[in-house]
């Protein structure tokens, strides 16, 4: 587990990112945790402005960034002072000598230089002059000047690293040649501090040794690095190939949102529309806009910008038509910490619209696994004719893994039929539904013979006409309802991970799949038996959810929230389940849950 921490400047994300890429290359199972600050740029040196970026890699599945890094790069002493507190007792410490001078260390609140005070005892310390040897590496390139070259410096850490854990350097070397092609001196500096970086680590006696952590024995296939975004932005293109529907998306950036919108503009070329709106009730409205009209609508958002498209989805709640919401969880309540991850979101996308208005929620629970969530999502709403939440959040927006890129005829088919004809004779009744399903037609505007009133005000059962009937507005509520309720019958059922016959279930969804699921394991590993659940669908639960948590004597719903699952469990299956919450702005350690597991167990 290594973390590169520095100043927001320093290029920590796109050092870490080149660190995982070759990791993923090399055949690694890995995660990653980017953690940056969420101003635009904090004043240098102080410790606001520490970016930083963890990667846990093995030669076997792994399912977390890692509780504690084994190595901390620190490029100044802010960086240090944030994230010291995080490094395992005897890690090693790589730190740039350079930056700790008497400015920095004030900026950081340092009394002491903690290079000299014996304060950093505990660990294995290198002491690194990074800058100078960068600008006296780079001496010699045009047009470079010394500032331009000390910037270079986490491309030399980047070696180092490279060296010290036999990563591949071809590839980081062509990414710098295409990345700065237009500023060739840049890249030629920053491949030459990269070298500079691999070599210092051969040749210095400060490093004894290297290390080979070998490549991991995973499903065969192709497989290749993805984040949280990325996945779900494919798959929202997946999704809409599958179902032969334009894909449509209206959204306002927001962090950590916006790299869908941006990713979805540029890959127009598979047939996507988006559209930057003015506000984020303009955007989830265009979007609606777009279902109506025949499309794959699509809006994304933050908890903020969630609260801003209630009043929109409670109109696609009455117009019946299929919209995806997409709600990348950040910490609240307001602004909060736009950087951190949180799942404090639920409740509100269960009942955060006025009147009785139930919709469809489904939850990622890893970085690859957005893919296939998104594609749910719009299955869900083009054949149920409904509004669904997609729910991810930042720790999987930003976290990458390894992705097995599925065999597109593996996909299943979730084309659908729009209203070509009457249904009522010579007549076409809007709200007539399916059997099965409930959902009503889909009409596009301009087929003729299939004119119909749209609009928020409450529809007459079948022919859609304005209505303040109030037995008419009883049956109406009851369909919406059970519309949705019934999507349970057309879910999988909640799997069950239980090897050893426990008495103890940990229940958990979204992103704390990895943690319980590490934790689990340390657990068992002291023989204890406990069994583990991931909900992916929150409404409707999995019909044998009841049946699940009822088996258990003692249930335990970890939440990156104050309990916000847990109430719903124990209001609608009657069982006495505990938590264990901490909103801290970071995702659970495997270390804290393997603690509550265990009490809980022995309990």
């Amino acid at each position: 587990m290594i973390r590169f921490a520095g100043d927001s400047g320093d290029g920590m994300q796109l050092t870490g990112d080149r660190f995982t890429s070759e990791t993923a290359v090399f055949g690694n199972d890995l995660a990653t945790l980017p953690d940056f600050p969420a101003e635009i740029r904090a004043p240098a040196g102080s410790l606001p402005g520490v970016s930083g970026f963890q990667v846990h890699f093995a030669d076997h599945d792994i399912l977390t960034p890692g509780d504690q890094p084994n190595v901390l790069v620190a490029m100044n002493p802010a960086a240090l002072k944030v994230n010291i507190g995080d490094l395992a007792k005897g890690g090693t410490l790589i730190v740039n000598t350079d930056a700790f001078n008497d400015r920095n260390l004030q900026k950081a609140g340092y009394g002491s230089n903690p290079l000299e005070d014996g304060s950093l005892a505990d660990f294995h310390v290198h002491e690194v002059a990074l800058s100078s040897m960068t600008i006296e590496a780079l001496k010699g390139i045009d047009l470079i000047t010394s500032r331009e070259a000390e910037r270079s410096k986490n491309f030399f850490a980047l070696g180092l690293m490279s060296w010290l854990y036999q990563r591949p350097v071809e590839g980081t070397l062509a990414f710098v040649e295409k990345k700065f092609a237009k500023r060739p001196e840049i890249a030629e500096a920053n491949a030459k501090a990269f070298k500079a970086g691999w070599n210092y680590g051969e040749t210095s006696e400060d490093f004894a040794v290297s290390y080979e952590i070998a490549p991991a024995k995973l499903e065969p296939g192709t497989y290749r690095q993805i984040s949280g975004n990325t996945a779900l932005t494919y798959g929202l293109i997946a999704a809409s190939k599958l179902s032969g529907l334009p894909l449509f998306l209206g959204a306002y950036p927001i962090t950590p949102a916006s790299e869908v919108l941006e990713q979805l503009a540029y890959l127009k070329h598979f047939g996507v529309r988006t559209f930057q709106a003015e506000d984020e009730i303009a955007a989830s409205g265009a979007a609606l806009g777009a279902a109506f009209g025949g499309a794959l609508g699509v809006t994304t958002s933050a908890g903020p910008g969630i609260v801003l498209k209630s009043e929109t989805v409670g109109l696609a709640v009455t117009l019946e038509l299929p919209l995806i919401v997409v709600d990348i969880q950040r910490a609240g309540p307001s602004t909060g910490m736009p950087t951190k991850p949180e799942q404090a979101d639920l409740l509100m996308v269960m009942f955060g619209r006025n009147s009785e208005s139930p919709v469809p929620v489904v939850a990622a629970s890893t970085p690859a696994g957005c893919f296939h969530a998104a594609i749910e999502a719009v299955r869900i709403a083009i054949k149920y004719r409904t509004p669904v939440f997609l729910l991810s959040d930042a720790y999987l927006a930003n976290g990458s893994e390894p992705w097995l890129i599925p065999e597109v005829g593996a996909l299943a088919d979730i084309s659908t039929e729009f209203a070509t004809e009457p249904n009522d004779g010579e007549t076409f009744l809007p709200y007539r539904r399916d059997a099965e399903t409930l959902a009503r037609p889909w009409a596009i505007p301009g087929t003729p013979g299939l004119e119909h009133r749209i609009g928020g005000l409450e529809k007459e059962d079948e022919t859609g006409n304005v209505s303040y009937d109030p037995e008419n507005h009883d049956l109406m509520v009851r369909l919406r309802a059970a519309k949705v309720a019934g999507i349970a019958a057309d879910i999988p059922e909640l799997e069950v991970d239980d090897p050893d016959g426990a008495e103890t279930l940990v229940l958990g969804w979204g992103s704390t799949y990895g943690a319980i699921g590490a934790a689990a394991r340390r657990v068992r590993a002291t023989g204890r038996n406990v069994a583990t659940a991931h909900l992916n669908h929150l409404n409707p639960f999995p019909r044998n959810t009841g049946e699940v948590v009822r088996a258990y004597d003692k249930v335990l719903i970890p939440e990156i929230n104050l309990g916000q699952l847990r109430m719903l469990v124990r209001a609608e299956f009657l069982v006495d389940a505990v938590g264990y919450n901490k909103v801290r702005g970071r995702p659970f350690r495997a270390a804290e849950l393997e603690d509550a597991i265990t009490a809980l167990v022995d309990s």
